[in-house]
């Protein structure tokens, strides 16, 4: 077996060292009185290293200001990371 990361082994706070990759599209219906309108979303998922452990946002689209905002949420909630990486490879 090869060597792992050192953000893999070595022990740190959750989401520390995480990566992101999106989910989708997911089909939403929006109702509002008798009409409802159906339109595509996407998941942001942020895997830390250390833990595996996830952390979901709902993303309206692939747009960066979309992308930029469920990051913001991200970090208020698990607070800043050292590394993020975009391609989740194990």
């Amino acid at each position: 077996m090869g060597q792992l990361p050192v953000e893999r082994v070595t022990p740190s706070r959750p989401f520390l060292h995480a990566g992101v990759d999106y989910a989708g599209p997911f089909l939403l219906k929006n109702w509002k009185g008798k009409n409802s309108r159906t339109y595509k979303s996407y998941i942001a998922l942020f895997v830390c290293q250390a833990t595996s452990a996830i952390h979901l946002e709902l993303v309206t689209d692939y747009s960066t200001e979309a992308f930029i905002a469920a990051f913001k949420r991200f970090t208020a909630r698990r607070g800043i990371y050292a590394t993020l990486k975009s391609e989740l490879r194990h």
